[in-house]
């Protein structure tokens, strides 16, 4: 009974411990990603410092650094509430364990005592030849030997739960200390988002008294962002334009094929011309839909969340949708902005087609069709690839050129012929 309370005891605690290592070990690994961000972000912040005033990039960029901070804090809590479950968890199984050495060494010191007193031979060979009858006194000796060997496991099992209780102790005295360290860790981490908060503050300020020049910016990013939607929407417009042009002439051609074969061949010749003619005729799912291209856009839409990024390194500064700007006004947004170094490889995201190649003022715009899809590269420099051009995924299209306030950026929009699409969904978390 006492074996299995310890397998039960010992089962139930190793399974915990388990547990909690692998959810320790997993925020740990949470902890390492969080900071490469953050050591990317303040990278692109301390790049943007040197080559400009305060602007809208650097604040968005103190903004996204305070948000990973303050999931590495949360991070840091969560490790101190394992700790703690650990701790907890290793103090009740000392209590336990006292308890039960309690226990045990109170049944030892009776057997011990009743040993004492019966330990003259004469004793036990009166209790064995006491017995009614020879079974009775084989079954007297057998218990003799069993009590023997109980009180042997007593001292074993004494032993045994003494260093059970020893590694408990030193187990909880290791993790005191660990809990210790992640305290001052996170109290540091702490002292870093107050400075952040200051920063932050400081920026939203200077960004304050510069209220004309920025509203100006705004406008200008507008316009601009407004004639890469026309660019993107005349594109979009074209390839369709070409491929109803390219839909009626084969059907033309088909046409006059089966008129062909049905001057000059036999009925069943002239019911299968009947039959391509109205295949021919049939409406697709969409006009921008061929052949040629529906594979390409099958695989297109199973990529949906594992796309890969335009560029290698970059920090999200624009999101899809309404963006809150210090000043407290907002802007909305058809693609994604995405802050990298001036002159970074900017690559297609899937195989497709180079649609259209568009200067807009000082700066280009790649427009890529994967079936009635199109992915929109926006302030590109050193343009590498051409209209009509075949591309792969991960091909460099061009380089990451200055945006508006000097900083290297682009913007990426995903279309379908009809809709804007945010990009965030169909690219790799």
């Amino acid at each position: 009974m006492i074996k299995l309370i310890f397998s039960i005891i010992l089962f139930s605690v190793l399974g915990f411990s388990v547990h909690a290592q692998e959810t320790r070990e997993d925020l740990e690994k949470q902890r390492a990603q969080l900071k490469k961000e953050m050591e990317q972000t303040q990278r692109l912040l301390n790049s943007n410092k040197s080559k400009t005033k305060q602007n809208l990039v650097q604040w968005k960029l103190i903004n996204d650094k305070l948000n990973l901070q303050n999931r590495l804090i949360d991070n840091i809590s969560k490790d101190i509430n394992i700790l703690d479950n650990n701790i907890y968890t290793n103090q009740r199984e000392i209590t336990r364990y006292n308890k039960l050495l309690d226990t045990l060494k109170e049944e030892y010191a009776k057997s011990m005592v009743y040993a004492y007193k019966n330990r003259n031979n004469y004793d036990f060979l009166s209790f064995i030849f006491s017995a009614a009858s020879f079974n009775d006194a084989i079954k007297r000796v057998a218990y003799l030997k069993y009590y023997r060997s109980y009180r042997e496991k007593q001292g074993e099992n004494i032993i045994r739960t003494q260093e059970l209780r020893k590694q408990r102790l030193n187990e909880l005295g290791s993790i005191k200390e660990k809990k210790s360290e992640v305290l001052k860790i996170k109290d540091k981490e702490v002292n870093v988002l107050a400075n952040q908060k200051s920063e932050k503050d400081k920026i939203v300020n200077e960004l304050k008294k510069e209220g004309k020049q920025l509203n100006d910016q705004l406008s200008a990013y507008k316009k601009q962002n407004a004639k890469v939607e026309r660019a993107i929407a005349a594109a979009i417009n074209k390839a369709r334009d070409d491929a109803r042009k390219a839909a009626i002439k084969k059907a033309k051609e088909n046409t006059a094929v089966a008129k062909e074969n049905t001057n000059s061949n036999t009925e069943t010749k002239s019911a299968a011309a009947t039959t391509k003619k109205t295949e021919a005729y049939k409406a697709p799912e969409s006009v921008l839909l061929n052949a040629g291209n529906i594979a390409l856009n099958e695989n297109f839409i199973k990529n949906r969340g594992q796309l890969p990024w335009p560029v290698d390194k970059g920090v999200t500064i624009m999101h899809y949708g309404r963006n809150q700007l210090p000043s407290g006004r907002s802007i909305d947004v058809t693609g994604v902005t995405v802050a990298t170094e001036i002159g970074s490889n900017v690559k297609s995201v899937f195989d497709g087609v180079v649609s259209k190649i568009v200067f807009i003022e000082d700066m280009q715009v790649v427009i890529i069709q994967h079936g009635k899809y199109f992915s929109t590269y926006s302030n590109l420099g050193n343009v590498t690839v051409k209209a009509g051009d075949n591309v792969k995924t991960g091909q460099v299209i061009g380089k990451a050129a200055a945006n508006l306030d000097g900083i290297g950026a682009i913007d990426f929009y995903i279309n379908d012929e009809k809709n804007n699409i945010d990009p965030e969904k169909w690219l790799k978390r």
